[in-house]
């Protein structure tokens, strides 16, 4: 598969209203004129949390939202006798039974008192949702006991039962392909891409996508990867984001207006960690090549110090706000959160007078 890295971007590319230059990180991320009135998410393990967090602040931008084992929203704060943290890694994870696991109805009330609040968007948004979950019965990470949780919480918001696709089979903890190459079905070991027959990415973006889907492509690709600075889109000291992000630009995308999907990798999964490996080999880009989408895939990087994040997981447990006894990471503040969506809204902004170049 032949895939051009854009490292810089002729001047004529950046936007006026783009002051950074190309630096290490790569070039800023330029404007596509991206439709964002169908944006939808996806993320595996800690960034399926952060799949679920966002869809459910930012409702009003998020059209559909692919959960792949994980939580629901807010499910670090289901126990208020213990700290999001021990939420996190107990309660969010591999909890003993049902009865000690998060709850659906539990993360429902706090996105509802939290949009009374004014910290997140009005809950009414997530009625109109598509949904795509998924759970492996050899995974013993994020139990299903924990993901039966997603579905339930959505069914709470009020989506109409076939707009909820939950699929179930073997696997362990990992995102699945059809790659002979990936590790077997039913294994749980880095780098949590797993071969079970099926391409779970184009499967996610069809449901989430409805009537318009097309396959995905099965040819090379005719896109570009970017590879673009996202410390201007950053704010505080305690992110645990990568300098570089990087976004799939079809061919068509260069010149038309197209919806954008944002995919989270999990924990041990960034660019820091893997290289190409999560951004080019897990589908997403066939499927958006013959769909008119743009992928952007943000990037956590691994910290062993400030803040603690040793494995490089998205934040669903509050270890990037910047007041640690006041955590925010389920809000519309959340700095990861803010980020990414500063991103799209780069991404939806008009393009510059020159066009991308071609592959």
């Amino acid at each position: 598969m032949k895939m051009k890295l854009m490292m810089a971007v002729p001047c004529g590319l950046l936007l006026a209203a783009i002051p950074l230059a190309a630096s290490a990180a790569g070039p800023a991320l330029p404007g596509y004129g991206a439709d964002l009135s169908q944006t939808t998410v996806s993320g595996i393990s800690s960034g399926g949390f952060m799949a679920a967090q966002l869809a459910t602040a930012y409702s009003s931008l998020v059209k559909g939202v692919g959960v792949i084992a994980a939580g629901p929203y807010d499910c670090a704060s289901t126990y208020p006798g213990q700290s999001p943290l021990q939420n996190a890694v107990t309660t969010c994870m591999s909890p003993f039974s049902a009865a000690v696991g998060p709850s659906a109805a539990v993360s429902w009330r706090s996105a509802q008192r939290r949009a009374q609040e004014g910290t997140i968007d009005p809950v009414a948004n997530l009625a109109r949702q598509r949904v795509y979950v998924f759970s492996g019965a050899s995974d013993a990470t994020v139990r299903t006991i924990v993901v039966d949780q997603v579905a339930e919480y959505y069914r709470l918001a009020g989506v109409r039962q076939d707009a909820i696709l939950y699929r179930r089979n073997e696997a362990g903890h990992a995102i699945i392909t059809a790659r002979e190459q990936d590790a077997a079905c039913a294994e749980t070991r880095a780098p949590y891409i797993n071969n079970c027959g099926f391409s779970q990415s184009a499967e996610l973006l069809t449901h989430l996508s409805g009537a318009r889907s097309r396959p995905a492509a099965t040819g090379p690709l005719t896109g570009i990867i970017i590879k673009f600075d996202q410390r201007e889109f950053i704010k505080g000291s305690r992110s645990s984001m990568d300098e570089a992000g990087y976004a799939y630009v079809p061919r068509e995308c260069q010149d038309n207006a197209c919806v954008v999907h944002v995919a989270f990798h999990g924990c041990q999964q960034g660019a820091s960690q893997l290289g190409e490996r999560f951004y080019m080999g897990t589908g997403y880009n066939e499927y958006a090549d013959a769909n008119r989408m743009i992928v952007l895939y943000p990037q956590v990087r691994p910290s062993g110090g400030i803040p603690p994040n040793p494995r490089g997981c998205w934040d669903f447990w509050g270890y990037s706000g910047e007041d640690q006894h006041r955590p925010d990471f389920q809000t519309r503040s959340a700095p990861q959160m803010a980020a990414v969506v500063a991103m799209l809204q780069r991404l939806g902004q008009p393009r510059a007078a020159a066009a991308a170049p071609a592959p």
